[in-house]
């Protein structure tokens, strides 16, 4: 007769209580290690499978500071400070180009002076000889005092017909006038050596010839004119610049007496 097999005992029951908060610390810690292992695991089997790893992550915040060395960067002067440091070397320019144009003139009530050892100088007799033989008429040589020096010659067209011969000369006071000869109109004439039509504001008797008067130019300079009566063809002289009556009435007298030159021809 078969006998059944004993009965399992009875396992008790395990006790529930035992799984508070006592036991979770353990199980986290379990839970913490298995998985701090597996970037260990994975980089020793080739590299870390973490965001630092792939480049990708964020960078520690420390890394993004700039270095500190203790001292701060030169500072960039301001466009106010740039434009005041470019007036002053202009300024400083300004004036040494003041001081070294001074030293060759200076400025009187009458107009302005020029000393005359600092201009140029040409020869007037041999500049009115070598444009004779191309003047219509018949130009005259002035002799002028020892102390005037001519400094300028030159010839050209009238605006409205004719033809013009220039001298001017610094006086021994280093004032400036000039002579024009020309076979122009007055008018013509005139309007060619201010730069435009002009009113005539008198006249004046200097040389035995009866000279219109003018006031022309921003310095208000003096203008004479006169038909040389004798001249043949007609010609006439004119004054013009910076100095004295008195050297007017000088160069007046100087070219009205002066040297004629044989009549050239006519300028093509």
């Amino acid at each position: 007769m078969s006998s059944a097999p004993p009965p399992d005992p009875q396992r008790p029951e395990p006790d529930r209580t035992d799984d508070g908060p006592a036991a979770r610390p353990a199980a986290d810690d379990a839970a913490a290690s298995a998985t701090g292992a597996a970037p260990e695991q994975s980089a020793a089997g080739g590299g870390p499978a973490g965001p630092d790893a792939a480049g990708n992550g964020d960078e520690p915040e420390r890394a993004r500071r700039p270095l500190d060395t203790g001292s701060a960067p030169p500072a960039k002067p301001s466009r106010g400070a740039l434009s005041v440091r470019d007036m002053l070397v202009a300024m400083g320019v300004i004036i040494v180009i003041a001081v070294l144009f001074t030293r060759s003139c200076s400025f009187s009530p009458g107009g302005p002076t020029v000393e005359p050892g600092s201009a140029p100088v040409v020869d007037a007799v041999a500049r009115l000889q070598d444009a004779a033989p191309f003047t219509p008429f018949a130009l005259h040589v002035p002799t002028v005092p020892a102390g005037w020096r001519a400094n300028s010659a030159d010839s050209g067209p009238v605006q409205g017909g004719g033809h013009a011969v220039r001298v001017g000369y610094l006086t021994d006071g280093g004032a400036y006038v000039r002579l024009v000869q020309s076979d122009a109109t007055e008018e013509d004439l005139v309007a060619t050596e201010a730069g435009g039509p002009q009113t005539a504001t008198g006249t004046v008797d200097v040389a035995g010839l009866t000279w219109v008067t003018y006031r022309v130019g921003p310095r208000n300079e003096a203008m004479w004119v006169a038909p040389l009566p004798s001249a043949d063809p007609p010609s006439r002289l004119l004054l013009t610049g910076s100095a004295t009556e008195a050297d007017f009435r000088t160069l007046a007298q100087a070219a009205v007496d002066g040297r004629p030159l044989p009549v050239g021809r006519t300028p093509s």
